[in-house]
């Protein structure tokens, strides 16, 4: 039997933990590894994956990666940029792996969300936009009565 840590260290390893999400959050298009954001969080990156997906349900590069995504397609629906530079301007170094993550979490090539998505926005605010248009890690986990 495993002893539970007290309080005071899962609340420490907490202010950590979103410490390292708000540090994803801003500098996404940065390069990122798991090792060093670990090290700003004082913790080794098995502990810091482990505690991240216990806090938020997804690893820090998941998180990371979904975020990059998100932006992407904000950068798709513009429409000014072509999908590599989209790839490179939000922090991804190859394209593939970029369109192969694309595609798991929207459902289609970066591409055909393009094509899809230029017009999709349009007239809606760019707050509610980003929320109707986040991409769903899981898309299987929506809520009951959600298309």
């Amino acid at each position: 039997m495993v002893a539970e840590p007290p309080v005071s260290t899962r609340l420490s390893d907490l202010v950590w933990l979103r410490r390292v999400r708000d540090r994803i959050d801003r500098e996404y298009a940065q390069p990122l590894d798991v090792e060093g954001l670990a090290r700003g969080a004082h913790m080794s990156a098995g502990h810091l994956s482990r505690q991240f997906r216990l806090a938020f349900g997804e690893s820090p590069y998941s998180y990371l990666m979904t975020r990059r995504i998100e932006r992407a397609m904000a950068l798709l629906r513009a429409g000014e940029l072509s999908v590599t530079e989209v790839c490179f301007a939000v922090g991804c170094s190859s394209p593939g792996t970029f369109s192969t993550r694309f595609k798991v979490l929207v459902g289609m090539p970066p591409g055909a969300y393009r094509r899809h998505a230029r017009h999709a926005t349009v007239g809606i605010p760019p707050c509610v936009a980003r929320q109707v248009t986040r991409p769903v890690r899981n898309r299987d986990a929506r809520a009951p009565g959600r298309a």
